[in-house]
């Protein structure tokens, strides 16, 4: 599944392409995603697009008096193809841009979804109850700490709630707390205010990187130019159940939390 980096890698590849152009034409070819795609896509041929913004796992496409809502599922992706390009099979949408690129929508699984917001995209109930973005401002230690009181979750679904952090997927859920050294079963409202802060910085860290390096390509993802990711490459923990630890050499061990699969190192994180 495209996590928070693979999204805000998609938002920057399609950004200068499509955030100031207008819409010429839309095609679509499959209705039914996750939701059916709303007849209003289609009256947005003439208007032109604002700055995409990411909201979560989300893509926000400012455009006439409303917000296109995107999610890319379990395999969706958003691609660029220059105009006249044949599509592929499980090629559901296509907005052709002044640009003279098409905005090409790609899901094998349909599960993804684009939705028309009008008004304020905030109040939509989908984006409503998220918690704050790992990478701004609200997001730190002592709200991890605050929020975790009480908890007795295993911390790493903690992370993972929607409703606490958005964005920190099992990848980098895992990821962060090697860094961290924290043991992924541990109760989240057992830990230490301190313990937060480290855990804080380790999801930056880890986010940022993977941003960085355009993500994570497990199987599905590419970024807006057809371009995989590499985080993959530097990942410490998460698949590598059985090898040894990068850090201190013991063998990784595979568990699953919250029917998840997880690995965790019993050297380094405690």
């Amino acid at each position: 599944m495209p996590e928070l980096p693979e999204v805000e890698t998609t938002r920057r590849g399609i950004a200068p392409w499509v955030a100031g152009f207008e819409i010429n034409e839309v095609i679509v070819r499959q209705r039914q995603l996750r939701i059916a795609v709303p007849s209003a896509l289609e009256e947005l041929v003439g208007w032109r697009v604002g700055d995409i913004a990411r909201r979560a796992k989300y893509l926000l496409m400012p455009v006439a008096h409303g917000h296109l809502l995107w999610h890319l599922g379990m395999s969706g992706s958003l691609r660029l193809e220059e105009i006249g390009t044949p599509p592929r099979k499980h090629d559901h949408i296509d907005l052709v841009m002044s640009s003279k690129l098409v905005l090409r929508y790609h899901d094998p699984r349909r599960f993804g979804l684009v939705d028309f917001i009008a008004g304020d995209p905030c109040a939509d109930r989908r984006l409503a109850s998220l918690g704050p973005e790992p990478l701004g401002d609200d997001f730190g230690g002592a709200h991890l700490y605050r929020r975790s009181r009480g908890k007795r979750v295993a911390v790493k679904s903690f992370i993972m709630d929607s409703a606490v952090v958005v964005g920190v997927g099992n990848i980098y859920a895992a990821e962060a707390l090697f860094l961290a050294g924290i043991d992924p079963r541990r109760e989240a409202g057992r830990i230490a205010s301190v313990r937060y802060r480290r855990l804080a910085e380790a999801i930056r860290r880890v986010l940022a990187a993977a941003i960085e390096q355009g993500g994570t390509t497990l199987r599905d993802f590419v970024s807006g130019r057809g371009e995989p990711g590499y985080f993959v490459q530097r990942l410490n923990v998460y698949g590598r159940g059985g090898q040894p630890c990068r850090v201190c050499g013991r063998e990784l061990r595979s568990i699953t939390l919250g029917q998840r699969a997880s690995v965790y190192c019993p050297g380094c994180q405690r």
